[in-house]
């Protein structure tokens, strides 16, 4: 059994070994801020010729660092680079932890994100308005750990739901991209199937037109509860799914974080039930996030709580239509439009319905529904698929990190 021995963070890793010379360094740089990275996932670089970078991209980074997010330690945005350009550059807004010999890379990232060291930097974190932890509190941070063989195999266990998960988010975006693709070229350049010999009457081919967007879909205010069922056959279990707007994301739900409501507590707030094919849209702070109820996602029962509307199913359009038109480029920036607010940005159910979308042929939408349902149910099992790798991840992390689970 390997011995596990207590040591100062700073034995284990170097925090921000490098940073670039704003006298020396000349040419584009790929910068990672702080909205950039989310719970252990890198959402992408903005690059910059570094003469005209923001001041705080400073700290370099490379393959096997973890970088950490010191504002707000509790929010979890930090990023193991596994692999990253050579011109890539970090906010000073982040610690950069690198690996010191005697250390495994992966296991210092799984030491430093699980649970117990992030209530420890969230404890230490100074300031009210935006607490914030430093080098220091990072070196002088007390860990348990064992030896270079068992950090190994136990970062080969934990890495191994990762790269799953990592694999599974490629596909998705793959497959997402394909419907959105489908969608352009034949609702946005007009190129669908048999486009050739089709007549256009005022710029539109025959047979489409523009309408309210209030028309394609029933839009449910979160706050409404309808078709409210009785009590005992919706808590058959004792308890419901209960979906914040954190749980609607812009890749669709996320369940890796689950709140649940008792019967008591669902006679009181009385919200909004999902049923299948029903499409969520959030509608305040975070405004646009779309998710699609369809058969795929396992859980039976769920409500959504305030700052979200239900998109049901009107019989006018297919709900795959009306799904993929809502992660449209267009409508996107449409509904960025009709948000109001600089606080706290909120889109009004009034303008929602109003907003103009184009609806072709019943024919038509039939053939894209028939391509995209497809993409869109593997997309969710993928989805579904990648958040029970995570359960299941977070559910060994700890005991793994403990040494109460030998390997």
């Amino acid at each position: 059994m390997s011995e596990w021995i207590e040591k100062r963070l700073c034995e284990m890793v170097k925090v921000n070994p490098s940073v670039i010379s704003s006298s020396k360094y000349e040419g584009l740089i790929k910068y990672v801020d702080i909205s950039s990275v989310d719970h252990g996932r890198l959402i992408g670089y903005t690059e910059y010729d570094f003469a005209n970078a923001p001041s705080r991209a400073r700290r370099t980074i490379k393959p096997g660092d973890t970088i950490f997010s010191t504002v707000r330690p509790n929010l979890r945005a930090y990023w193991y680079v596994k692999d990253c350009p050579e011109n890539a550059v970090a906010s000073t807004g982040f610690a950069v932890l690198r690996p010191k010999k005697g250390s495994n890379s992966r296991f210092m990232y799984y030491l430093v994100t699980e649970n117990s060291f992030v209530n420890y930097l969230t404890l230490v974190a100074k300031g009210s308005n935006y607490p914030a932890v430093d080098t220091n509190d990072f070196n002088r941070a007390k860990v348990t750990v064992p030896g270079l063989p068992t950090q190994t195999r136990i970062a080969s266990i934990l890495s191994a739901y990762d790269d799953a998960i990592e694999n599974n988010n490629r596909r998705i975006v793959l497959l997402e991209k394909a419907a959105r693709e489908l969608y352009r070229e034949w609702f946005v350049r007009f190129r669908f199937p048999g486009y050739e010999g089709v007549k256009f009457v005022n710029g539109l081919p025959e047979g489409w037109e523009v309408v309210n967007f209030g028309s394609l879909a029933e839009i449910i205010d979160g706050d409404r509860g309808v078709n409210y069922p009785k009590q005992d056959e919706f808590f058959s279990e004792g308890y419901c799914l209960f979906l914040n707007a954190g749980n609607v994301t812009k890749d669709g739900f996320d369940f890796s974080n689950n709140a649940f409501i008792t019967k008591d507590k669902d006679k009181v707030l009385r919200k909004g039930r999902l049923i299948r094919n029903d499409i969520v849209l959030t509608t305040r702070g975070t405004v646009g996030n779309v998710a699609f109820y369809n058969k795929h996602i396992l859980y039976d029962v769920l409500r959504i709580n305030s700052g979200m509307v239900i998109l049901r199913d009107s019989s006018t359009v297919p709900a795959e239509f009306t799904y993929i038109t809502l992660r449209s480029d267009a409508v996107q920036k449409m509904i960025e439009l009709y948000s109001s607010g600089s606080a706290q940005p909120q889109l009004p159910i009034k303008d929602m319905r109003r907003m103009k979308i184009l609806k072709p042929t019943n024919e038509l939408l039939a053939q894209f529904v028939k391509i995209v349902s497809d993409i869109l149910n593997e997309s969710s099992l993928l989805q579904f698929q990648s958040q029970n790798f995570a359960r299941q991840r977070d559910l060994l992390l700890p005991r793994l990190m403990s040494g109460k689970l030998e390997v």
